[in-house]
């Protein structure tokens, strides 16, 4: 039986009527991309086929979305339950992450009305990497839906239908770990066909590792985010013993990261690079600042010990796989013919967007269906 509760919070509050303002902004710029075709709001150009958009919204937002592949790794593949609390929480953050993410893709999409062929047998292009991607997070997004519809049964009360899906659930955890670990090494796998166009500190054939192991990295530290964050908003019960004892493996995978990332820049002689002055030769530092922060915050027992040093640190963690995936696609690129990039107003205004309907729906989703830990949602 599940101890999880709806927080049965009111719905209004200032912080929500500013997230639906932000998204209706952001509904009226993609009304206009629509209607007057990608151009009219989005910078993008044949020196960059992919802007902002993709980056944030997929690149680092199915990272993002990984808590719960995290946390499912964790919870059923290592058998670690005292986590359990932590899974559901962890699920719909993934849930939001990926389905955002791919409901986002269709933005980018010069002919948006035949997205279907990615699902036509006859179209399929099984030597491509990005049809590897697309079809792996539509995967994902339809597990993750199974895997969090325990609450839905259970709020609404078909108990028998649970039982069978819980029969097996097994097959769809198997499946939740798999496919988040196709599709991260797959976006790594896309810069490789860049070659000298991704300045040597990124390009690496460690892309595909380098991207699947900051992105279980990132989602667990959103899941440490998320949960202090919760606590404290809402003044909930601390669920930070749960995130102490799991920062050490956070802790770990982050040094394991650093390690790849710099023993192979050492391998490869690209190393003296780091040190000539340039905008993305300094993003490159901070963004392993910030790992390297987050590595000692949570590898060290005062840093464990401290709730506030522990958020600090999955911020730090987040804010440094962010700025990795973002120097990796668009800042350490260097496209022919000296195109420039920078994002309109419009497209930065739909990516806040995008992250604000994440937000209201997490809101709107914990105050309304059992997924906070009962005892915390009942206080």
């Amino acid at each position: 039986m599940s101890t999880a509760a709806p927080l049965r919070r009111s719905l209004v509050t200032p912080t929500t009527l500013v997230l639906v303002a932000l998204v209706v902004i952001a509904f009226c710029f993609l009304l206009q991309r629509f209607l007057f075709g990608l151009g009219a709001v989005a910078n993008i150009n044949p020196g960059y086929p992919w802007g902002i958009w993709v980056v944030v919204d997929v690149i680092i937002g199915t990272a993002f979305g990984c808590g719960g592949f995290a946390m499912a790794l964790l919870v059923y593949i290592f058998n670690r339950g005292q986590y359990h609390p932590l899974m559901r929480p962890a699920l719909l953050s993934g849930l939001f992450g990926y389905t955002l993410g791919g409901f986002a893709v269709i933005f980018d999409l010069g002919r948006y009305w035949q997205a279907y062929n990615l699902l036509l047998p006859w179209h399929a292009q099984l030597n491509s990497v990005m049809f590897e991607v697309a079809l792996c997070v539509m995967a994902y997004v339809v597990v993750l839906w199974i895997e969090f519809s325990p609450a839905f049964l259970e709020r609404w009360g078909f108990a028998a239908i649970k039982r069978v899906l819980d029969r097996w659930m097994f097959v769809i955890v198997a499946l939740g770990v798999l496919l988040p670990t196709m599709h991260q090494s797959s976006l790594g796998s896309m810069l490789l066909v860049m070659e000298y166009r991704l300045s040597p500190l990124w390009f690496t054939l460690w892309l595909p590792a380098l991207f699947v192991i900051s992105a279980l990295a990132m989602g667990y530290a959103v899941v440490m985010f998320e949960a202090t964050v919760v606590s404290k908003t809402f003044s909930l019960p601390s669920e930070h013993a749960l995130i102490s004892k799991m920062s050490i493996v956070v802790g770990w995978i982050t040094v394991a990261w650093l390690v790849l990332r710099f023993g192979d820049l050492v391998a490869r002689n690209a190393l003296p690079l780091a040190f000539i002055g340039s905008i993305s030769v300094f993003l490159f530092w901070v963004e392993n600042a910030m790992f390297l922060a987050a590595a000692l915050v949570f590898i060290t027992p005062a840093g464990r010990a401290s709730q506030r040093a522990s958020f600090l640190g999955a911020v730090a963690l987040l804010a440094g796989g962010s700025l990795y995936r973002l120097d990796a696609y668009l800042i350490g690129y260097q496209p022919l013919n000296n195109w420039s990039y920078f994002p309109s107003v419009p497209e930065l205004m739909v990516s806040i967007g995008v992250v604000a309907l994440e937000v209201l729906l997490y809101l709107i989703f914990i105050k309304t269906l059992p997924v906070l830990h009962g005892d915390a949602a009942r206080r």
